[in-house]
Parts: C-alpha cells; structure tokens; sequence
C-alpha cells in the first residue's frame, strides 16, 4: 500500500516538471524565431500564398544582408528542383555562387546542387561542364555518376565507359555490367552500318569484361548470320543457354531459322524443345508450336501445349491452346470456340509484357536497358504473367 501512497505522490511532481520543461522550450523557440530576419517570414509567407519569385527575391535579399542563411538557400533551391522549377532552382544557387566571400566548401556544394539543376532541366552541356570541375573533391564520387548519367543519355557510349572505369577506380563499387552494355552498344551501331569486324571487337572486349553477358552472345551470332556464317551462328546462340536459360527465349526463333537454312530443321526442334522442358516459356513455346505444325503434325502441336499449360497454367497459354483446338474443332463449334479465344486473347494481351524488376515499368518488348529509371538487364526474359505463377 505504501509503494501505490508514494507513486500517486510523484504524480503532481511528474507533472510539474514536464510544466516547466516546455516553458524551457516555448521560450528558446521563440528566442530563435525572434532572432530570424523579417524577410524570412516575408518570404516564407509568398512560398505559402503560392508566389515563388517573390519568394526568391526575399531570400536573396535576406542572404545579402545576413550571409549566415546560407543553409536556407539551399534548402529552397533543393526544393524547386524536387518540384520540378528547375530556372528558380538554378536562379538560387547560382546566386550562391555569385557571393565572393561564399566559403570554399559552400562555393562547392553550390556548384554541385545547380550540377544536379542543369541534369534535372535537360541541359546536359552545362551539367556535364560543372560536373567535371567537381571530379577531384569531396563530391568525386557523385559527380562521376552524374556524367556517366549524363553520357548514356546522350548515347556517347565511349566516354560513359570511360566514366564507368573512373567511378570503378575510386571505390564506387564494380561496373563491369554496365562497361559490357556499353560495348555491346557500340557493336550494335556498327552492325547497323554493317562493320562486322568493327562490331566483333567490341563484342570480344564486352565478353572479356563480362562474362556472363547474354547480350554479347546474342549479337556474336547476329554478326556471324551478317557474314553469312550460319553454322557459326547458331553455335553462337546455342551459348546463350550455358549462360542463361530463360534468355534462350531471345534467341529461339534465331535458332530455328539458322537451322531451316542448315537444312537439320528438326534438330533445331528437338534442341528447342528440351529447352522448354528445362525452363517453360510463353515466348519459346510460341516458336516450338509453330514449328511442331510445320515439321510434325497438328495432333502434335495440340498435345505440346496441352502438356504446358498443365505444367504452366497461364492466360497465355490457354490462349495457344485454344489456336490449337480451333485448328481440329468441328465446323459447328468453331463459333462458339471463336468467342472463347476473343475473349481469353483479349485479356492475356494485358499479360504480354516485360516487367523491370527495379521500378516495375512494363513493356511489350524485351530491353537491355529499362527506359524507366535506366537501369541494365533489369528485364527478366519471361512474361509478367509467367513470373507470377511462378512465384
């Protein structure tokens, strides 16, 4: 009894301490209110009632006469920027910098924050010339990045791999993917303005930084199949598998039509289809349907996708499926058969898509680069609807 007597005491205690430490409190806010210049309210009352340039000009004017509200221009600089006001951002910091006696560090976190201005606004020229005043200091690191950024955007793939090996020698982490894209990039433009020689090299040194890229081996066959190579295509291909199964969805209508023209069309088959059996596929099973039509017999192909849909059910599948029936339906019940796979066509469409792993932007064909945040091989080889059901 005498412990509950003593607590209910303490409360009146408690409680006046708590009284006297938000007094504590109340005046040392409102001490360092009293101590911020008017025109910070002035201003923050314009950013309120929606009028940012007079915002602008009374922050200026408050760093003019008071230099120690460094701190504030760049918290609204960083917040016209994350909003989108990229000229008020870049008005902001580069009044900052405008300031002679701007102490050096501030000088360059200035530059570097309307670095990150010009990038946001588009205006890669002077973004890349403020970056690369900024590769020997403090702000090495993000600003190499910021070039690198800023040479895939403008698709100068030499100097982004240039810039991937300075980031990689500073300690920012590996970048082989990246450098191997980069090559495989500058392969691809030489194969379009049909240099095959020039192409290969690249292909050699995107290998030799990386291995297990897929890309490479894909485009080694491409070449081959430009200098009319067919047999070593085909070889090239065939390694996407040791590399990475699901990829050889990529490369499996590539294969069948090598081997069409090696005149061993069901080598090619029988090769296609032990693939399926290792790693089901929508778009493999697409190519092994086909050419079961073509090479064996109706009942065949039917079969196929009878045993994959069991194995898989999709959508997509049953869609293939239904192609199948249609094929040996009877005449009277090719309407109603007809509606079904209308219906089923229409929503496994929603289904025919790559998803990006990394910010989830889908797409209907297969990128090496996601044109939704950039990032490489983010794109699994197999259908959103697929990767559902096999998770």
């Amino acid at each position: 009894m005498e412990f509950e007597i003593w607590w209910l005491l303490g409360i009146p205690l408690f409680f006046s301490l708590g009284w006297i430490a938000a007094r504590i409190d109340i005046r040392q806010l409102i001490s360092e209110s009293s101590s911020l210049p008017k025109g910070y309210f002035k201003g923050l009352n314009f950013l309120l009632n929606e009028q940012p340039d007079k915002a602008i000009d009374a922050f200026i004017e408050i760093l003019r006469l008071n230099p120690e509200t460094v701190e504030l221009h760049f918290a609204l600089g960083n917040l016209f920027r994350r909003r989108g006001e990229t000229e008020r951002a870049i008005r902001v910091h580069q009044n900052l910098l405008s300031r002679p006696d701007l102490p050096v560090e501030q000088q360059t976190q200035a530059m570097f924050e309307l670095g990150q201005d010009y990038l946001k606004a588009g205006l890669l020229d002077r973004a890349e010339e403020t970056f690369n005043q900024l590769v020997a200091g403090q702000y090495a690191i993000p600003a190499r990045k910021a070039l690198l950024e800023i040479y895939q955007r403008e698709k100068e793939w030499l100097r982004a791999i240039d810039a991937a090996h300075a980031l990689q020698e500073s300690g920012a982490g590996g970048r082989q993917k990246e450098i191997a894209q980069f090559y495989c990039e500058i392969a691809q433009d030489e194969l379009v303005h049909t240099h095959p020689e020039a192409a290969m090299a690249m292909l050699e040194k995107a290998t030799a930084t990386d291995r297990h890229n897929v890309r490479a081996a894909i485009l080694t066959g491409d070449i081959h199949l430009v200098k009319g190579d067919i047999e070593q295509a085909v070889l090239a291909w065939r390694r996407v598998e040791q590399q990475s199964v699901p990829h050889v969805a990529l490369v499996a209508q590539r294969l069948m039509d090598g081997y069409r023209k090696l005149e061993r069309p069901h080598e090619g088959l029988n090769l296609l289809k032990s693939y399926l059996a290792e790693a089901p596929s929508i778009d493999l099973l697409e190519v092994v349907f086909k050419a079961t039509l073509e090479l064996e017999s109706v009942a065949e192909a039917n079969q196929l996708v009878s045993n994959e849909l069991r194995r898989t059910p999709t959508l997509l599948g049953l869609d293939k499926l239904l192609d199948a029936r249609m094929m040996t339906a009877p005449p009277e019940v090719l309407p109603e058969l007809s509606i079904v796979k209308n219906l089923v066509s229409g929503y496994a469409q929603k289904f025919t898509r790559y998803q990006c792993t990394h910010c989830g932007f889908k797409a209907r064909q297969f990128y090496w680069q996601c044109p939704g945040c950039s990032k490489w091989e983010t794109y699994p080889p197999r259908r959103t609807e697929e990767l559902n059901v096999m998770n």
